[in-house]
């Protein structure tokens, strides 16, 4: 996949300095803590309203992607030269587009939703795969990867789901939980490198 670097090392380039690799690193790990809480609480109170859209429901669904955008632009300011930005630029977008495609597709019903969830789990998981490629070297991306695939899967289930009779919400809890438990445990990987310098 790349350079036979430890995954839980942290390496550093020549041009870099080493406390600023460690800086954008640690502000990472952190960011990925703060997915984690977000996604558990947000899949929580979603799985609670999620047999109906409402005005609950709707802003819920719009908040989560608009919060993968903020998650985006931390990721990018902290980001130093050894991390890839465009593909950060190309998630920053799918995330805007998503949350204005689900405040759209909110007053067509479930179906919709779950059509334009799909798309962007699909697109979001590519768009992940590549960044946790890029990104290997930093140690604990692995998580990321299989996120990032499993994220492109689950979003071909959710666009087949919204053809079907059994069109429901829940399954986006369930997605959101589970991208929640990957970056925990990118998190946690990146602490243990992080502790090893």
């Amino acid at each position: 996949m790349s350079d036979s670097i430890p995954a839980g090392s942290v390496p550093t380039r020549d041009h870099d300095d080493s406390g600023a690799v460690i800086g954008s690193t640690t502000t990472l790990r952190n960011l990925y803590y703060l997915r984690f809480g977000f996604a558990v609480v947000w899949a929580a109170l979603l799985i609670l309203i999620a047999h109906a859209i409402n005005p609950a429901t709707a802003v819920l669904l719009i908040i989560y992607p608009a919060f993968d955008l903020v998650a985006a632009v931390i990721d990018f300011r902290s980001s130093g030269s050894s991390r890839a930005k465009a593909p950060l630029y190309v998630n920053m977008a799918l995330s805007l587009l998503t949350a204005v495609g689900l405040a759209v597709a909110a007053g067509s019903g479930i179906p919709a939703v779950l059509r334009v969830w799909g798309a962007w789990a699909i697109t979001a998981g590519i768009v992940q795969l590549i960044v946790a490629i890029l990104r290997y070297r930093l140690g604990g991306q692995w998580a990321m990867i299989l996120s990032g695939g499993i994220s492109v899967i689950a979003g071909c289930g959710f666009v087949v789901m919204a053809g079907g009779s059994s069109a429901a919400l829940t399954g986006v809890g369930g997605y959101a939980i589970l991208g929640g438990v990957f970056f925990l445990i990118s998190a946690i990987r990146l602490h243990r490198a992080i502790a090893a310098r």
